[in-house]
C-alpha cells in the first residue's frame, strides 16, 4: 500500500539535496565524467564518436556523510527502515544496492534514490517528472503478488503523533489520509471529528487464503490487547474490516462487536518505540489456557461494555480469579490488590474503596446503586488496577502467582483487617448515607488518556522488554 508520508517526507529530502549539491557545484566542486567511444559507420569506413557521461553517482556518494546531515534525512531513513518493499527495491535497481545487507539496506536505498534523481546531470536541478519517477518505482516495490492479503480495519480511541506508525512486519496504523488505496469506507467522513479514526492495515504472504486471514485476525486481535494494556483509553476495532488477494478488489470482512471507544489513547512521538516494542511482547507472551488468559479475556470484555458500571463484574471476575483463588467468601481480594497496587501508607485507603466497589457491583445486580461520578470512579479505579497487573504479569514484572506475592507482602493482621472490613461492609445497605448527595449524569467521558507509567527500555527503546525472561 501506498505511503503518503513516505512521498512527502522523500519529496521534501531531494529538495534540501538539490540544493546542498548545486550549492556544491557553485562553489568549485566538479562532478567527473567518463569517457566512452563507439564507432559510426558510413559509407564502410569506421569513425569513433566520443561521448562523455557525468558520473552523479560517484559525485553523491563523495558526499555521503554531508547528505546525511540534511533536514528530512533521519526521517526518510526512519520510514525506508520499516518500508515493505524496500528489498525488492533494491533488487531492482541492481548493482551494489541489490548486494545490500542489514543496516547498510537504507542507505544503499537512499543513494540509489539519488542517483535516479539526479542521473547524469551536472547541475543538480530538481526535475519534478524525475522525482516522480523515482517514487513510483520505489512504490512499486509494494504492489501485491497474486498470494499477498491485505486486511485493512479502523482504530477508534487512539491517536498518534506521526501520519503513520510501522509496528511489525506487514502491521502499521495511519492516518485516515496518510495510506492510499484503502476502501472508500474505511476512510473517515470529511470534517466529520465525530468519525475521527485511525487506519490499521496487515499484510502478508501465503498460498492459503483462509490460513492468511486467520494470521490476519489474530494480529489484529494481539494488536487491540496490547494498545487496550499500553494505555487506560478504551480502544477499539471498527465492526467491519477489508481484505483483498493480490490486486483483487476489496471484500468486507465481519469482525464482530468491538464496543465503543471511551476516551482517547494519545500515542506521542516519543512513544513510538515503546509501543512498538510492548506490542511485539504481547504477540509473543499473551497467555493461553490458564487463570492469567482468562482474566485477560475478561478485560476484553469489560473494555467492550458500554459503561464503566456494566464492565465493573468483568474486572471484578478477573480480579477474583488472579488473587482470591480460595472464592470471594474468603473476603481477601482487596487486602491483596492493595499490596500489589499501593504503597503500605495507601493500602488502608485502596482495600476501603475496593470494597466499596464490590459492594457498588451488589447494588448494580439489585438495581438499588447510584449512578454518581463516586461509583464510577470506583468502577474505573478497579479497571486501571486489573490493567496494571496484566501488563506486570506479560511483561515479565510480577510473577503470574500474584495472591502468594500479595500474601508475603503483606502482615498477618493486615489480612485479618482486610476480611473484617469486607464483612463490615458487606452488611452496608448498598446506596451507603456518605455517598455523594449530587448527582452527575452519565455521560461519555472525553479525556485524552495516556499511558502513566513508562515501561523500562533501553537506549534503543526495545532491548530491555525482549530481555525479559519468558513466563513460566
Amino acid at each position: 500500500m501506498r505511503s503518503r508520508q513516505l512521498e512527502t517526507s522523500l519529496t521534501e529530502f531531494f529538495g534540501a539535496a538539490s540544493a546542498y549539491l548545486r550549492a556544491e557545484v557553485a562553489a568549485g566542486a566538479e562532478v567527473p565524467f567518463e569517457l566512452g567511444a563507439q564507432t559510426a559507420r558510413r559509407g564502410g569506413a569506421g569513425t569513433p564518436l566520443y561521448t562523455y557521461r557525468a558520473l552523479t553517482g560517484d559525485f553523491i556518494g563523495e558526499r555521503d556523510a554531508a547528505l546525511k546531515r540534511l533536514p528530512g534525512h533521519a526521517e526518510v531513513a526512519k520510514l525506508l527502515e520499516r518500508f515493505e518493499g524496500l528489498d525488492r527495491y533494491l533488487v531492482s535497481a541492481g548493482g551494489e544496492a541489490a548486494r545490500a545487507k542489514g543496516r547498510t539496506r537504507v542507505r544503499a536505498a537512499i543513494r540509489a534514490l539519488l542517483e535516479e534523481v539526479f542521473d547524469e546531470q551536472t547541475d543538480f536541478e530538481l526535475r519534478p517528472e524525475r522525482v516522480q519517477a523515482a517514487i513510483e518505482r520505489l512504490q512499486h516495490s509494494t504492489l501485491a503478488n497474486a498470494s499477498e492479503l491485505t486486511l485493512v480495519a479502523t482504530l477508534h480511541g487512539v491517536t498518534i503523533g506521526s501520519d503513520e506508525l510501522a509496528l511489525a512486519k506487514g502491521l502499521r496504523i495511519a492516518q485516515g489520509d496518510a495510506l492510499q488505496e484503502v476502501p472508500d469506507e474505511a476512510a473517515p467522513a470529511d470534517g466529520d471529528l465525530a468519525d475521527s479514526h485511525l487506519i490499521v492495515a496487515y499484510t502478508t504472504e501465503h498460498d492459503d487464503v483462509g490460513e492468511a486471514l486467520r494470521e490476519a485476525r489474530a494480529v489484529l486481535r494481539d494488536l487491540l490487547s496490547a494498545l487496550r494494556l499500553f494505555g487506560d483509553g478504551r480502544v477499539t476495532l471498527g465492526a467491519l474490516a477489508w481484505a483483498r488477494v493480490g490486486g483483487a478488489p476489496w471484500n468486507p470482512l465481519a469482525l464482530g462487536a468491538g464496543g465503543r471507544p471511551h476516551g482517547m489513547l494519545v500515542v506521542t512521538a516519543e512513544q513510538e518505540d515503546e509501543l512498538r516494542a510492548f506490542c511485539n511482547l504481547v504477540s509473543r507472551r499473551a497467555p493461553h489456557d490458564n487463570d492469567l488468559a482468562w482474566a485477560l479475556r475478561r478485560f476484553e470484555l469489560a473494555c467492550e461494555r458500554p459503561s464503566p458500571y456494566e464492565a465493573l463484574s468483568d474486572n471484578l471476575l478477573a480480579l477474583r480469579a488472579l488473587l482470591e483463588p480460595e472464592g470471594p467468601a474468603s473476603g481477601l481480594l482487596a487486602g491483596r490488590l492493595a499490596a500489589l497496587c499501593a504503597t503500605a501508607e495507601q493500602r488502608g485507603e485502596l482495600t476501603e474503596r475496593t470494597t466499596r466497589a464490590i459492594a457498588l457491583e451488589r447494588s448494580l445486580i439489585a438495581g438499588t446503586a447510584r449512578k454518581d461520578g463516586a461509583s464510577r470512579q470506583l468502577a474505573e479505579d478497579v479497571a486501571n488496577h486489573l490493567r496494571s497487573l496484566l501488563r506486570d504479569v506479560i511483561c515479565g514484572h510480577l510473577d503470574p502467582d500474584l495472591a502468594v506475592i500479595a500474601d508475603e507482602l503483606l502482615e498477618p493482621d493486615e489480612l485479618l483487617h482486610a476480611d473484617e472490613s469486607a464483612d463490615a461492609l458487606a452488611s452496608e445497605a448498598p446506596d451507603e448515607e456518605d455517598m455523594p448527595e449530587v448527582e452527575v449524569p452519565e455521560v461519555e467521558p472525553h479525556v485524552v488518556a495516556e499511558r502513566q507509567e513508562p515501561l523500562p527500555l533501553d537506549a534503543d527503546g526495545v532491548a530491555a522488554i525482549d530481555a525479559v525472561a519468558p513466563l513460566s
